[in-house]
């Protein structure tokens, strides 16, 4: 296999590529790269190479993302991915609220939001990634306070040294250019690790149905937990029935592409509003999201309430302690971040600007820095919002056919202001007239959404498909049950070690498991033949999205835009 004419060595086999120079054009880019490579052994690129490489091919395209925001895709594209990072965050918010004795809450939520779409969208390489408050960030935030509380120490000034190392340890993968070890991440661990999320979110939505059964501080509530599971399924079904129904042959082309645009934040307001239509549903008292003061931190106990500049001094032993909690968030970092920036920049979606991974990690390293400084959690990548966002941004013929994709910067800088808009009283007001279980409902239908797109799902599904429907059109056709068997199992232990680690004590040590499940692909070459293994086990991207990722030296490309 060619890798742009440089000696490339993958996981399944290492090849050297002959020494003519060539001219590529990857399926669906509009710009040719030429490449020239020698007989020489490579020597190792310098220092911030890799940072180098995706400033340099950002920068000629960087006005261009702002004017290609003139297009309708943008404005659906808006609204679902406001939403879909919004709620989801604010149901972690409460957890972080309840697990750390009020130290983090809606408003921490919403500036980190607001802040990393902002950053994101407006300055990074790849604007498509949608980046905010995630599950496994919430775990963490919430582990480390259960950890270090019998140190006597404070949680802000600990979790400031916390992300100050791990801004520091950022800087030094970009700078060194090891971020390009994500050539060797392939759609094993991506499947896995999204397959993980889906499972995440579905079982935070039962967690929040099981709530309504025990409202804090009050008596039992039988009926309030029932009509919250009703409103919650009745959501759940007709959003993603409407959510589908461009896969239906219903009213027009156009209708059908509008409904599904819409259906998300429609069935938000729709169901948040039904509690209020009158007869029994008066007599049922619905828990609602819970908010605080507008642009005002959380806590009380914690920090001073009058201020976001939420660092305090601890002594230079606690300062060394928070290291290694640097270290796992590096690392949950590296993974969770990269991952989702390549999943919303697959094959399929037939995106056409240049991909950036060095510089985009150390931009998260800053704002890991800030989120330090400022006292909130640390953003990064969010899966499935990432490939979601992508996905509202693609044009599609009649059939279905992925035609183009709208790449630009508009979407993630205004939702990420529009968070910050939220912390405004009237906003909040609003927020706090959503009932708990139209959340619920959302993390239903996301992660129903995001399992139907699901490739271990999708193999799960072919192995239970009648003989007679199976076609040569699947390539899973020619592979045999053996060994799509075996793969599944390698998928399904790798996805039940990431969600049983995050339900112990040990959750903190979560990246190590998806570090696991990399290291575990190592392996395949000896389990399957190679034909097979590259059925089931994808590149993620085009060679074009991850040709930063070589690290092959400035001076042996040149890009023309052919636009």
């Amino acid at each position: 296999m060619k890798r742009f004419g440089l000696p490339f060595c993958n996981f399944r086999n290492c090849e050297e590529v002959d020494t003519q120079s060539e001219s590529t054009n990857a399926p669906g880019v509009g710009s040719e790269v030429t490449i020239t490579s020698t007989n020489e052994k490579r020597k190792l690129p310098k220092p911030g190479a890799g940072i180098l490489l995706d400033l340099r091919e950002q920068i000629p395209t960087y006005w261009k993302g702002w004017k290609d925001s003139w297009d309708y895709r943008v404005i659906p594209s808006v609204v679902e991915t406001f939403f879909s990072n919004l709620l989801p965050a604010l149901a972690f918010a409460q957890d972080m609220f309840d697990r750390t004795e009020n130290a983090y809450g809606v408003n921490e939520v919403l500036l980190s939001s607001g802040l990393a779409g902002i950053v994101f969208g407006a300055l990074s390489g790849q604007p498509l990634c949608i980046v905010g408050v995630t599950g496994p960030i919430s775990i963490f935030n919430y582990t480390v306070y259960e950890i270090i509380k019998p140190l006597n120490t404070n949680f802000f000034g600990f979790m400031f040294w916390v992300c100050i190392w791990s801004m520091i340890l950022h800087f030094l993968l970009a700078l060194s250019n090891l971020v390009c070890l994500l050539q060797f991440v392939t759609s094993f661990p991506c499947d896995i690790f999204g397959l993980f999320i889906n499972i995440i979110y579905i079982e935070k939505g039962i967690q929040i149905l099981i709530r309504q059964f025990n409202p804090e501080n009050q008596l039992e509530d039988i009926s309030a937990g029932f009509a919250s599971i009703v409103v919650a399924l009745v959501m759940t079904i007709f959003g993603l029935m409407f959510k589908n129904i461009t896969r239906t042959t219903l009213l027009n082309y156009k209708l059908r592409t509008f409904i599904s645009d819409y259906s998300t934040a429609l069935s938000v307001l729709f169901w948040s509003s039904f509690i209020h239509f009158g007869g029994y549903l008066s007599d049922i008292d619905f828990q609602r999201l819970p908010i605080t003061r507008s642009f005002y931190p959380t806590s009380t106990n914690h920090r001073g309430s009058s201020t976001w500049l939420a660092y305090a001094h601890i002594s230079t032993k606690h300062i060394f302690i928070a290291l290694p909690f640097g270290i796992i968030l590096t690392i949950l970092f590296y993974f969770d971040h990269n991952v989702s920036s390549l999943m919303a920049q697959r094959a399929e979606y037939k995106l056409k600007k240049p991909a950036s991974f060095h510089y985009d990690f150390a931009l998260l390293g800053a704002t890991t820095g800030i989120s330090g400084v400022l006292g909130i959690p640390a953003p990064n990548g969010l899966i499935p919002q990432a490939p979601l966002h992508t996905e509202s941004l693609l044009v599609r013929d009649p059939d279905g056919n992925v035609l183009r994709c709208v790449e630009q910067r508009f979407t993630n800088t205004i939702q990420g202001l529009m968070c910050i808009a939220t912390m405004a009283r009237p906003f909040l007001v609003c927020l706090g007239e959503i009932p708990q279980a139209v959340l619920s409902g959302l993390f239903f239908i996301m992660g129903i959404q995001g399992l139907l797109g699901n490739e271990i799902i999708s193999r799960i599904m072919w192995l239970f498909t009648e003989q007679r429907s199976k076609t040569a059109d699947n390539a899973l056709y020619y592979v045999s049950n053996k060994y799509l068997i075996t793969f599944l199992c390698f998928s399904l232990a790798g996805f039940v070690g990431e969600f049983a680690i995050t339900n112990t004590v040990a959750a903190i040590g979560f990246p190590l498991i998806l570090l696991l499940t990399v290291i575990a692909s190592f392996l395949f070459p000896k389990c399957f033949p190679k034909r097979q293994l590259n059925i089931l086990d994808t590149k993620v991207a085009e060679e074009f999205t991850l040709k930063n990722l070589l690290l092959f030296n400035t001076d042996e490309v040149t890009s023309k835009d052919d636009t």
